[in-house]
């Protein structure tokens, strides 16, 4: 590709890893191709962002937007008040930041800053790419996707929700880390201290943690203490470490707590089983993972997209899914039936293997050079 100067791609998303990570993956498959290429990042202030894209050795802005509240409380009341005059002043400066920097196009991974940047540039007439992480397409996603250059997609049917040519099938993008596990597993049991006679349960409950997941464990010490022959690592999350970390399960001989894992490939590949919460990128890897998993989507998120995004795998029998009001009595049983199941246990970790989209972040690189020549011609 020839160009006057370098290639210019400004990289807008946020809130959560689950768009923080695909839009540093997205970067860094670039910059692997077009290493002359420069990158800016818009995120919102106050977010792991701010924080997490300089560390990966790239330039980020910050917009003063926040997420409207969807509660009752007064503290929800009063950060609403203040809703439409962020939203405004986001839209102003994130217009001034692409007049700025002058992108070639401009790649939207979603979250609160995503949308005013976004926005900023369709109106200015540069080309826009939608990464779209899950399986129900949020509304902003959906307004930008009318003027938006492509959309890539990681689920079948989203033509529901975007315009059918503009969708590519690209896969989430995650960290190569997770690949070739099956050289690791002896590693991963003695980074964690666990003994390979044992059948591993691997519990994620993300960075901060998830309660429903914690509660299954903490409320049901005796099950976990007649199963000697089976060995868990919970990872209970940073918010919840003084809670649980000194409870009746934790203090089991067969079960290791640790509010943060520092290596999550040794993890995997330890694992013999995987319960997870549903979040997109979550599933992404899982899928590279390809090992038997049940997933426990959190009711704590718009539109219930994390129970649409475990659906997705369990009606192609990739997962299994347990209710987060039900899995204080059936998720432990669940991992005991699996463990017994050989055969299913093989079927669930092919099944999901073969969803997986290991050249996902690759794939976008390629829709941001196919839709910047376009424009530049």
């Amino acid at each position: 590709m020839s160009a006057e100067r370098p290639l210019r791609i400004l990289i807008t998303g946020g809130g959560t890893g689950g768009h923080v990570f695909p839009a540093i993956a997205i970067a860094d498959a670039v910059k692997r191709m077009r290493p002359d290429t420069e990158f800016l990042f818009v995120g919102a202030n106050g977010k792991m962002e701010m924080e997490r894209v300089p560390q990966a050795g790239y330039q980020i802005e910050g917009l003063n937007i926040a997420g409207f509240q969807r509660g009752f409380s007064l503290a929800s009341l009063r950060r609403n008040l203040s809703f439409p005059f962020k939203l405004i002043s986001s839209a102003l400066k994130a217009k001034r930041i692409v007049r700025r920097f002058q992108p070639d196009v401009v790649v939207g991974t979603g979250g609160y800053a995503s949308g005013p940047v976004m926005r900023a540039a369709q109106q200015l007439g540069i080309p826009t790419i939608i990464q779209e992480q899950n399986s129900y397409a949020g509304v902003t996603n959906r307004l930008l996707a009318k003027r938006a250059s492509r959309i890539c997609v990681a689920y079948d049917h989203m033509e529901q929700y975007f315009p059918m040519d503009k969708i590519v099938f690209t896969g989430n993008p995650v960290r190569q880390d997770i690949l070739h596990l099956e050289q690791k597993h002896e590693e991963g049991l003695q980074h964690y201290g666990l003994a390979s006679g044992k059948k591993t349960i691997a519990v994620i409950g993300g960075s901060l943690g998830a309660r429903t997941l914690n509660r299954a464990l903490a409320e049901n010490t005796a099950l976990l203490a007649e199963r000697s022959d089976v060995q868990v690592l919970w990872q209970c999350g940073r918010f919840y470490e003084y809670e649980y970390s000194n409870c009746d399960t934790a203090r089991l001989p067969n079960v290791q707590i640790r509010s943060f894992i520092d290596r999550m490939d040794l993890l995997y590949a330890a694992a013999d089983l995987i319960i997870s919460r549903a979040g997109a990128l979550s599933i992404s890897e899982l899928c590279l993972v390809g090992k038997p998993v049940i997933l426990v989507p959190s009711p704590n998120v718009a539109e219930d997209h994390q129970t649409k995004n475990a659906l997705a795998l369990t009606e192609k029998s990739a997962a299994r899914l347990v209710r987060d009001a039900e899995a204080f009595e059936k998720l432990l049983p669940e991992a005991f039936m699996l463990l017994e199941k050989e055969a299913l246990m093989f079927s669930l970790g092919e099944n999901i293997r073969h969803l997986g989209r290991p050249k996902a972040a690759d794939n976008i690189a390629m829709e941001v050079f196919n839709v910047t020549e376009a424009h530049r011609v």
